[in-house]
């Protein structure tokens, strides 16, 4: 696994990069009731996103499981939402990794998600994943909607841990993708 200094991807205009000290005002500035619900669990405070941060940077040095990137948009880079890639937790196996998105409001329904997935996933494959799988909230079909361009099907229903459904996509990684 990469460290984060190395990691920049780009398609045109959007760059997915690591999440770093420096985008907590412009998280909390771009934190919605939506992007709480459907990916934070609630609204982030300043000590909360600091400390998100600075494990997301721990687990990239490290080389953990966890792969936050920021999603930055233009030049200058503005970030617009982030992704996590999550290389184990409960309910993957070991060939799989976890795609999570959010944009922030200015930034919705512009395609931007989507090209960042595809960013991610090609990522994924260059750190040994196989297998791309996106779990979706039932009551959020704007994230599903996401899934399926960037080429996810929809593979059923799986339990979370406190019961709820998620819906399920997954897609196939392609093979010898290299994120150096």
């Amino acid at each position: 696994m990469q460290g984060s200094a190395s990691v920049k991807l780009t398609e045109g205009d959007v760059t997915l990069s690591p999440l770093l000290p420096g985008d907590v005002d412009a998280h909390l500035a771009g934190e919605d009731e939506e992007l709480a619900r459907w990916l934070n669990g609630g609204a982030g405070t300043r000590a909360d996103v600091q400390d998100h941060v600075r494990h997301c940077g721990e687990q990239w040095e490290r080389g953990g499981p966890l792969r936050a990137f920021g999603l930055r948009v233009g030049e200058p880079p503005v970030l617009a939402g982030t992704v996590d890639l999550r290389f184990a937790m409960p309910g993957l196996e070991p060939h799989q990794v976890n795609i999570a998105y959010g944009l922030y409001p200015a930034w919705r329904g512009r395609g931007l998600a989507t090209r960042a997935v595809r960013l991610a996933c090609w990522y994924a494959a260059g750190e040994g994943a196989t297998e791309g799988v996106i779990q979706v909230d039932p009551g959020n079909p704007r994230s599903a909607d996401v899934a399926v361009r960037a080429g996810f099907t929809y593979a059923g229903q799986v339990r979370r841990l406190d019961g709820g459904l998620f819906d399920r996509y997954v897609l196939d990684l392609p093979p010898g993708a290299d994120a150096d």
